[in-house]
């Protein structure tokens, strides 16, 4: 009997381990379940933007403007900009949170598409932009970089040198840039290179455009080309847009007798010659002028005969 009832004992032990490793393995297969066929589940997505000082950039939802979305942008886990469906709650920097002014009148809010604008970057707005979307329950995260933005380049010439102005970017076809001269705009559209009727007569047929890069060639380079340049440059594509200013200072040094024409210059080159053949002609005529006029030497004279009485001169 006390052997039967261990046996029992441990039967019904086993059994109970058995059931209880069912139950275990289902409720871990419905957990599955649910994570792996939830209709709605969270989504991210991360991108890297690279800027400099002084940038502005957009950083974009691509919801498009038909669509019904309740919006919110986070930064460092705070809350800095929303949007509802029907427009009534929005809200940006310390309209959001009171006492919270980071961005100080930087942040710019699209009301269509929900895209958020931060202008004129700094160094301490480097980190994680979090937009989440509720409607579909989405997150999409913006991983910002900041640095320093270099001094404006100094170029110096000489007149009639030419310079190049780097752009310092690979141009794409949605790329847009547009370059300044002391603030008034000198190139436009590829096809019009100058687009002031000032720049036109200053400029003609002097500048031009490096299609791969942007870049800005200044030919045969003149004292009045001299001041500030900047090129603005307005990169896109779907995830972000950026806005940026490159400067550059230039200065033009004359060249004395800069003013005469290439042929006035060879002209007065060959005067200098004739006027210098001239002198070594004339030269040469006095000379031998002057060498057929001499006293010539006594004949008889062989160079023993006493001196001349007459030459002694007398004590």
């Amino acid at each position: 009997m006390g052997a039967a009832n261990a046996d029992e004992h441990l039967f019904i032990r086993i059994r109970i381990c058995f059931l209880s490793g069912k139950v275990i393995m289902k409720l871990i297969f419905n957990a599955l379940a649910v994570t792996l066929f939830l209709p709605y589940h969270v989504a991210f997505d991360k991108v890297s933007v690279s800027l400099m000082e002084g940038d502005s950039v957009t950083l974009h939802t691509g919801v498009e403007t038909n669509q019904q979305e309740d919006i919110k942008w986070y930064f460092s886990g705070t809350r800095i900009a929303q949007i509802n469906r029907d427009l009534s709650d929005i809200c940006t920097d310390v309209q959001c949170n009171a006492g919270t002014e980071r961005f100080r009148d930087r942040l710019k809010l699209d009301h269509q598409t929900g895209s958020l604008t931060i202008m004129n970057i700094t160094n301490t707005d480097s980190g994680d932009y979090k937009l989440k979307t509720f409607n579909n329950d989405s997150e999409k995260i913006f991983s910002v970089s900041v640095t320093e933005v270099p001094a404006a380049e100094l170029h110096e010439m000489k007149e009639r040198e030419s310079v190049t102005l780097d752009s310092g970017v690979i141009k794409h076809t949605n790329d847009v840039m547009t370059w300044y001269f002391n603030e008034t705009e000198i190139t436009g559209d590829q096809s019009e290179i100058c687009t002031d009727v000032q720049c036109k007569e200053r400029f003609r047929d002097r500048l031009k455009l490096d299609h791969q890069t942007g870049s800005l060639i200044i030919m045969n380079t003149r004292t009045t080309d001299s001041g500030d340049y900047k090129v603005l440059i307005n990169i896109r594509n779907s995830s972000f847009s950026v806005t940026r200013v490159k400067r550059f200072s230039v200065s033009v040094t004359a060249v004395p007798d800069s003013d005469l024409s290439p042929a006035a210059v060879a002209g007065i080159v060959v005067a200098v010659i004739l006027l210098v053949a001239a002198a070594v002609a004339a030269g040469v005529v006095n000379y031998r002028r002057r060498s057929r006029t001499a006293v010539p030497q006594n004949e008889e004279d062989d160079g023993n005969s006493p001196p001349d009485p007459k030459s002694i001169r007398l004590r």
